[in-house]
């Protein structure tokens, strides 16, 4: 059953890696640029609403598994048309491309609440202890996602054939599926093939209480009274609103940041610049390498502590991205992927686990939607275009041709230093609010 699970994870977080990071480029490219923050404040706009709601019919149809599958090929088709879009439109219009974009997201995001509902209840159900089962499990979501980066880094299609680059030098640098529509083909590819994969999962069978007695559906008022009654999940999903906007600072902005250095003589050409998809892929493997740590934290020395590290972890990524660069600070830009190995689990799997713990047991389903609806639901669309905003006001898209090469490119220009350093007092605070306002039960 582990293994079984370990495929789905690795295969659902492929069809995100195969876009997520390297989005911001394909956007800028086709005249997009400004508009990245509403894009990755997207995922917060439909997290708002479909990830709780379809948790909550998981919950009554007692088969999360299904729904699954359902989604991933919905997800799939609408990614396949945007595919077909920017490959026959060279200037995207955002009155179409956006709705597409938010459909597709509509049917994806609440495919990760109900894989972890899925695979919480058939590790139940097959006699598994999900604290020290589920991390070395969701690693393999990691790996899916890193495999991801690695191949749209460097493969592109030439002549009727799929060959690999790594160095924006070559002929054919520019035609990386990094920088154009065919990112979206693969990520609708392997939506297809994720979904198939979720219909063969075994049928979970009906949870019930520890008392033995059939599980009883709450409305929707009654389940948010039940959530909101203790105030240490009060305050936890509270900050959990305030930590959402990290990630998707970091999703949106660090590649398109990265890849700006091609445009600045001195970094003209450097390995760093042309593989900003791969350079960020080193962030996903230090996840994969600190989810292990997550279970024993956990048990080691609570949710309090491990928030805390967690909210550090991204003031230190954040920092290190707004003095380094690809000369003699290119070990603060590997330093800032390396730390995001502990900014990410210690906030998002440790929260995820914590809020398994808490939630009753005829909730398991709407608790998971209701986190996903608090931190990339209302904590990423208005902090994510709140940071949007604060990164406009100092970069600028604009037309680089980089020394020695003949072709021009659309990089993201500017002082990025301000908004990184801001990022970076916005995370340490929020860190020392947590250490003030959670209190946890022994």
């Amino acid at each position: 059953m582990k293994a079984r699970l370990s495929l789905l994870y690795f295969l659902q977080f492929s069809v995100w890696g195969c876009y997520l990071t390297c989005f911001g480029q394909f956007l800028g490219a086709g005249g997009l640029g400004s508009n990245i923050a509403w894009f990755y404040a997207a995922i917060g706009l439909v997290s708002i609403i479909t990830p709780s709601l379809l948790g909550r019919l998981a919950d009554r149809t007692g088969r999360p598994e299904k729904l699954l599958g359902f989604c991933h090929l919905s997800a799939a088709i609408v990614m396949f048309v945007m595919w077909r879009y920017g490959m026959t439109h060279q200037h995207l219009e955002f009155k179409i491309f956006y709705p597409l974009y938010l459909l597709f997201l509509a049917l994806y995001m609440p495919t990760m609440a109900l894989a972890n509902t899925a695979t919480f209840g058939l590790l139940t159900q097959s006699g598994h202890n999900t604290v020290t089962s589920f991390p070395s499990i969701r690693i393999w979501g990691t790996i899916g996602f890193v495999a991801a980066m690695w191949f749209v880094n460097s493969a592109y299609w030439n002549e009727g054939m799929l060959r690999f680059a790594f160095s924006d030098k070559s002929d054919v640098g520019h035609l990386r599926f990094q920088y154009n529509a065919m990112q979206l083909l693969c990520s609708g590819i392997m939506g297809v093939v994720t979904c198939l994969y979720a219909f063969s999962l075994p049928t979970l069978r009906s949870v019930k209480s520890d008392l033995q007695t059939p599980t009883v559906k709450l409305p929707l008022r009654e389940s948010l009274k039940v959530m909101f009654g203790k105030r240490e999940i009060t305050v936890f999903l509270i900050f959990v609103i305030l930590s959402g906007v990290c990630l998707q600072i970091s999703n949106g902005f660090v590649t398109p940041f990265i890849t700006h250095f091609a445009g600045i003589g001195e970094y003209v050409g450097s390995l760093a610049s042309g593989n900003a998809t791969m350079l960020f892929s080193l962030s996903q493997i230090s996840e994969a390498i600190c989810i292990l740590l997550v279970g024993i934290a956990l048990k080691w020395r609570g949710i309090r502590t491990v928030y805390a590290i967690g909210l550090l972890a991204w003031a230190l990524r954040f920092l290190m991205l707004g003095v380094g660069n690809p000369g003699n600070g290119l070990w603060l830009l590997i330093g800032s992927m390396l730390v995001y190995g502990l900014a990410f689990n210690f906030i998002t799997i440790a929260g995820h686990l914590y809020i398994q713990q808490v939630a009753p047991a005829n909730m398991k389903g709407f608790a998971q939607g209701l986190m996903m609806f608090m931190s990339n639901g209302i904590g990423a669309t208005f902090g994510t275009l709140a940071a949007g905003a604060i990164v406009n006001r100092w970069c600028q898209w604009q037309i680089v041709s980089p020394a020695g090469s003949d072709t021009a490119m659309r990089l993201f220009m500017g002082e990025w230093i301000y908004p990184w350093c801001i990022f970076a007092v916005y995370a340490f605070i929020v860190m020392l609010l947590w250490l003030l306002c959670f209190r946890q039960k022994q």
